[in-house]
């Protein structure tokens, strides 16, 4: 398991209360981030911080993934993530999530192998689905199955050694494609199809999807790269709302099945992981409005109609995904003859934009979200599926922060205070007197 590094201290601080100062210790990141540390501060002073929405706010020292929004960086493990993309996998990128360093050969094999044998659900479990309405979403579908999983394995609701986590882990990321794939099938109607041990992660799950009977389904090599990617590109994104409601949850020590749950339904959240399918509700809202790209433009500039897929509130130079998943895009869908005029449509507006100075001087340029909604579209994937993608690319990204805080040696609940606004304290007026 990967041990936290220790924080180094830069000075410290003054805070001047009431003619009273107070020195507050100043801890330094390995990227040369500052933190004012306010642990005691409470203690001390009696005053906390108001800081709604936390963005200001350092919940927890981390060594799994760095973003700098300003310079347009992501690296997990330290590893820049254009490297990984062009490099790696899926599989060997969770490993590195999980357990701080790439996968050795051998490493890699037994992995996948784990993988492969954890694929299968419990049989009862079928009967799981049957509880749910065919139009039942199937973010709550996943979330309950993955939460029900623990059931099903009681021996690693408390872990308490690394071959514990280790199967705990393989598991969850296994699994979950399983639970994906049968809440699409069961909303289609469609026979559940079994994992094939034969095929690899992304493979297995595209054939979970869209194979029947007797007729498998063949996903081309630039489909499997490109869901591939998104999973990769996705696997983690340092302490958002999802990831942050993991290591909220395991502060009370719940198991690692009831937490990643918890991050599911966070994601859930048409402002998180949903962001994707807003995009391709902005693009078929063009489509069938018949209006151009530059009279969409100046609409967003009259604030007429809302532009979805630019922007980020950590990346305010340029979303270093976006990137990647636009090449992936085209390629998946020249390699199948796929026409999408969303596609198009995508391509023009995010090339007028970024040669409109409303949008580079307000830096609004295309996030990950702008590119993955047409990937997931030309795979077959419905929106209301869009979220359950997400949530199986982050999966390792959850495992990783959540084996973090269950072994950094701070066992602390987590516990944010708040500014009451209510009434003053008043007297009990009883029933008959009350107006």
């Amino acid at each position: 398991m990967v041990k936290k590094d220790r924080m180094k201290t830069d000075g410290k601080a003054t805070l001047t209360l009431n003619g009273q100062t107070y020195e507050l210790p100043v801890i330094v990141g390995t990227e040369n981030e500052h933190a004012i540390d306010i642990t005691n501060l409470r203690n001390e002073t009696g005053y906390i911080t108001f800081d709604p929405g936390f963005a200001n706010t350092g919940s927890c020292s981390s060594n799994v993934t760095f973003v700098d929004g300003e310079k347009g960086i992501l690296r997990y493990r330290g590893y820049p993530i254009e490297d990984l993309a062009a490099h790696g996998t899926f599989i060997e990128t969770a490993y590195l999530l999980i357990f701080g360093e790439l996968p050795t050969r051998t490493e890699r094999q037994e992995f996948r192998h784990l993988l492969d044998e954890q694929e299968l659900l419990h049989e009862d479990l079928r009967h799981h689905f049957e509880g749910f309405p065919s139009n039942g979403h199937p973010m709550a579908i996943l979330s309950a199955v993955i939460n029900a999983l623990g059931c099903y394995h009681p021996d690693l609701l408390r872990i308490n050694t690394e071959e514990d986590f280790l199967r705990a882990a393989a598991k969850i990321i296994s699994k979950v494609r399983t639970i994906a794939a049968w809440s699409f099938r069961k909303a289609q109607g469609l026979p559940f199809m079994y994992p094939d041990p034969k095929l690899t992660y992304c493979r297995n799950f595209l054939h979970m999807m869209h194979s029947l009977p007797h007729r498998p389904f063949e996903p081309t090599d630039a489909q499997v790269r490109a869901l591939t990617l998104f999973f990769l590109l996705h696997a983690d994104h340092e302490q958002n709302c999802s990831c942050s409601t993991v290591r909220m949850v395991q502060s009370t020590e719940a198991n690692m099945f009831a937490s990643v749950s918890a991050g599911i339904c966070a994601l859930w959240g048409r402002l998180h992981g949903g962001a994707n399918a807003g995009v391709i509700a902005m693009l078929e809202k063009i489509h069938e409005g018949n209006f151009s790209v530059q009279e969409c433009v100046e609409r967003v500039k009259k604030k007429e109609f809302r532009l979805m897929g630019f922007g980020h509130r950590i990346y305010k130079s340029f979303d270093p995904r976006a990137k990647i998943l636009r090449e992936a895009a085209n390629d998946m869908l020249k390699s199948t003859g796929y026409n999408d005029p969303l596609l198009d449509i995508a391509l023009e507006l995010a090339e007028t934009a970024l040669n409109d100075e409303y949008f580079t001087e307000r830096k609004l340029y295309p996030n990950v979200d702008f590119y993955s909604g047409i990937i997931l579209r030309a795979l077959g994937i419905p929106v209301n599926m869009f979220p359950v993608m997400f949530a199986i690319g982050r999966m390792p990204g959850w495992i990783a922060h959540w084996n973090e805080a269950n072994t950094d040696g701070i066992v602390k609940i987590h516990r944010p205070r708040q500014i009451y606004t209510g009434r003053a304290p008043r007297k009990y007026v009883p029933l008959d007197l009350r107006k």
